[in-house]
């Protein structure tokens, strides 16, 4: 009985991972299109052709609460504080290295 009990508990956790995954894949999603105006319009020296590329970098090394700083900027607008989030991300050794990967894969350097 007891270890029923315990199969439920891991199939229920097993399912909150899940949803939680998904929660987070359509999150960040939905956050790529505020990044790619914020690298278009506030990032000039981003290459047109890597914004896409760079975009997918940020988004990948960005935190869940940057996502939603991502989020909250997709109904008020682009802001300072959403620059200052894109910056500080683009700053971090993972997204620079895959900066480069992209830049390389690119033809740009």
């Amino acid at each position: 009985m007891r270890i029923w009990a315990v199969i439920a508990c891991v199939s229920a956790l097993t399912a909150c991972s899940q949803v939680q995954q998904a929660v987070d894949n359509t999150a960040r999603k939905g956050a790529k299109g505020v990044v790619t105006e914020t690298l278009a319009t506030r990032f000039p020296q981003v290459p047109k052709q890597l914004i896409t590329p760079f975009t997918d970098c940020i988004i990948d090394n960005s935190s869940a609460a940057e996502i939603q700083e991502y989020i909250k900027s997709a109904a008020t607008g682009v802001d300072d504080k959403t620059v200052a989030t894109v910056k500080a991300v683009l700053g971090r050794p993972e997204t620079l290295s895959c900066v480069r990967g992209a830049t390389v894969q690119n033809g740009i350097l």
